[in-house]
């Protein structure tokens, strides 16, 4: 079962330092996703994200890419159990931007204000997760961790129930939501007044079997 941990400072590397470990973190690869350190500092390398949503996604087709309106070419759907995504990103790319990317790069439709990026570590037999904050750096976690997805991976997640970002959905996303609780309470109130007549429909029988003429 996954636990809270609390958000680790970070820590700012020097030039020569962030040098060091990109040849550590090369020497350990063993997929062929290296890091390169650029002469301006700023490092690219590889991450890997799992996708654990729970709602469908909405995927535009490449012809109704950059529309506004919602169009016939939108499909949704549920993403397998299990799927895993690899993006390409600097050392400068947020959060944010991340989860930006790896949407557009499915053509997912959806706000990207839905979702949220998750950190996953291993330590002493447990499981501890972290939201990371939109201006966090994905790369630098994965370099100061290193290559191995067990010491840390990256998991894509819609936000938690109780803290749904309600202005991200569209008009017609939040009247679906209203006609689907518009017909659980109508099906939920069938039932209570199924249980009720039951109920009143053993008392009057009992009633009667009391009251009959002996």
């Amino acid at each position: 079962k996954d636990v809270q941990k609390e958000r680790e400072p970070h820590v700012y590397l020097s030039k020569e330092e962030v040098k060091e470990k990109i040849q550590s973190y090369n020497s350990s690869v063993t997929d062929k996703l290296k890091m390169t350190l650029n002469a301006n500092g700023i490092y690219t390398g590889f991450i890997k994200v799992q996708m654990e949503l729970c709602r469908p996604i909405t995927v535009q087709s490449s012809q109704s890419q950059g529309r506004c309106a919602p169009s016939s070419q939108e499909t949704a759907f549920y993403l397998p159990e299990g799927c895993v995504n690899t993006l390409h990103i600097s050392s400068t790319n947020t959060v944010r931007e991340v989860i930006e990317a790896l949407l557009k790069k499915f053509f997912v439709a959806d706000n990207p204000a839905k979702f949220a990026l998750y950190k996953r570590c291993h330590k002493e037999d447990q499981v501890y997760t972290c939201k990371l904050s939109d201006r966090e750096h994905p790369l630098y976690l994965r370099l100061v961790a290193g290559p191995r997805t067990e010491m840390l991976s990256f998991v894509l997640r819609e936000h938690e129930t109780g803290e749904v970002m309600w202005e991200a959905f569209s008009i017609p996303e939040l009247q679906n939501f209203l006609r689907i609780l518009d017909k659980e309470e109508s099906d939920q109130l069938q039932l209570l007044k199924n249980r009720y007549a039951a109920y009143r429909g053993k008392l009057e029988e009992a009633l009667r079997g009391v009251l009959k003429p002996g």
